[in-house]
This record gives C-alpha cells, structure tokens and sequence, in this order.
C-alpha cells in the first residue's frame, strides 16, 4: 500500500481573488484521491514543520529570519509571488517538512508521495516563483547531514528549471540534481544543474518518454544515488496554462510509472513530491497530479 504525506494547511493559504497560484489543488486532490480508494487514512502520515535552524542549513540565516519576520521588502515579496502573512509561514515549513517525511517513509518503505513539494525556485538568499525554502534540497541535505544515505539525486520534471535546486548543489557532490525541463520558459536565466536536459516547445508523449528513457538509466547506474526525490510536476501536460509541452494524461502516467519502476527495479527508494500544475479551475489539475499516485500505486500492488 502507498504510504503519503498530506497537510490541510496546504490548501489554507488566504490569496487574493484571482492569484495564480492554484492553492486549492492540494485539496481537491487528497480529496479524490481517498474516495477513490488510492489513499488509506491510515497509510497518510501528517508532517511536522521543519523548524528555522533546521532551514537555515541550506538557506541564509538573515533571509530566513526576513521571511519568518515578515520584513521582505516588496521586491523580494512581488519575486515570491506571495503577499507575506503568517499563514505563509507556517504553510512552508509544514510543506517542507513533508518532504522531508516522505523521504524517509521512502527509506521505509521503497515508495512514498507527497501532497505539495516542488519548490525548486527558491535560492540560498531568495524566494522565486512561488517558491520561498526548497523543500527539495532541504531534504536531501538534512538525510545526508544524519547520515541515513550518502547521495541523493533530485530528478526533476516539472516544466521549468529547478534552477534554485541547481545552484544550491552546484558544488555538492552528494545531492546531483538533474532538470528536465522546456528551454523557452521560465526562469529566462538558467542555472547550471548536474546535468540539464532543455526540451523543445510542444514535445509530444512519445518524444518526451523517449528522451526519459535515455536519460534516466544513464543517471541512476553513473550516480547510484541511495535515494531519489523526484519532482512530478503536471505543468509539462498539453492543457497547463504556464507550460508549452504537450504530454497527454497517459503521457504523465506513463513519465511516473517509469521513473518509479526505474528506481524500483535498482532497488533505489523513491519519494516523489506533485511539483507544478497550473490552470484557472484548480479541479482540473486532480486528474494530472493522481496520475503519480495510480502509478506508484499499481508499482506497489505488483510487488
């Protein structure tokens, strides 16, 4: 059975009317997901919020205390892409502190998933994108710092760059990140991640699965990570209102299911997080993030 992490703060944050940004996704989500049988309550695990010490172990200590403070000035808030409130915060820590909960139940268990994560924009001194901690590096570095794995792969698939995941592991030979994503899109300025794979505008499912196929066994044998946090980003389908690929729903299925059974077949544990997924009726985005949990679940019932 699929062990997950969920929050109801995840979907709590108050936004302006209109705000991109689709918050009540996570919801709606988890929702669907124990009507439908793919979740058990007793199998989804609730995380506890990553303290600041805890995040100033990837991030700057005077960033983090700026944003736990509220005192951002309004250009680093308008880069965020958040109104600054303490809902804000205490949505952030919990998130990453998901992550970093569904990469041990990974160590656990083989397989686990997260109900938000992803937030690869955010930089040392930085928030980006709708992304202000990376939950992503955190981790990564706070598994390696007690020594429960020795190298983690990032292995990102959300249609723009995990350029902050990139730069905060540009000189770490213990977290590789790795970033499929499409060229054309944000951010206009990329980091340089361990190895990118920039992908061309309107990349079909046939195109996009067979450049995984080369890419990902190549990066599993070269760097035999002990684990892999995997970004399952949906903003690569065909109907996303911020990304230009045009994978199909079976298309995302299929991404998923061979990323996990790639890691799966080398004994490899994986925690996967839902990454991006963008549309003006957040219901639309259920069907292309439960593509990540029916594939990790038909993994599991096959073991």
């Amino acid at each position: 059975m699929l062990n997950a992490v969920y929050h109801p703060i995840y979907s709590a944050l108050p936004l302006p009317a209109n705000h991109r940004f689709p918050i009540h996704k996570y919801r709606l989500l988890h929702d669907a997901l124990l009507a439908q049988g793919v979740l058990q309550p007793e199998r989804l695990h609730q995380p506890v919020p990553l303290s600041l010490d805890q995040v100033t172990q990837v991030h700057c200590p005077d960033y983090v205390q700026r944003f736990a403070q509220g005192t951002l000035d309004r250009k680093a808030q308008r880069r965020l892409g958040f109104p600054w409130s303490p809902p804000l915060v205490a949505r952030t820590l919990t998130a990453c502190g998901g992550t970093l909960r569904a990469a041990e139940l990974a160590l656990e268990h083989g397989i686990a998933c997260h109900l938000s994560g992803g937030y690869h924009h955010a930089h040392r001194d930085f928030g980006s994108g709708f992304c202000v901690f990376n939950d992503l590096v955190l981790a990564a570095r706070l598994l390696l710092q007690r020594q429960a794995v020795s190298r983690v792969l990032i292995f990102d698939c959300d249609v723009h760059q995990g350029d902050g995941s990139a730069a905060l592991c540009q000189d770490d030979p213990d977290i590789i990140t790795c970033s499929l994503h499409c060229e054309r899109n944000f951010p206009a300025r990329k980091a340089r991640s361990h190895v990118d794979v920039p992908l061309e505008n309107d990349l079909d499912d046939a195109a996009y699965l067979a450049t995984l196929d080369t890419v990902l066994p190549w990066l599993l044998n070269l760097y035999q990570p002990d684990l892999v946090i995997y970004d399952a980003g949906v903003d690569v389908h065909q109907d996303d209102a911020l990304g230009y690929l045009s994978l199909s729903d079976h298309g995302l299925y299929q991404r998923d299911h061979a990323v996990l059974s790639a890691c799966q077949q080398r004994g490899i544990p994986v925690a996967a997080v839902i990454g991006g997924g963008y549309a003006k009726d957040h219901a639309d985005l259920v069907p292309r993030h439960s593509q990540l949990f029916f594939a990790a679940r038909d993994l599991l019932s096959q073991r």
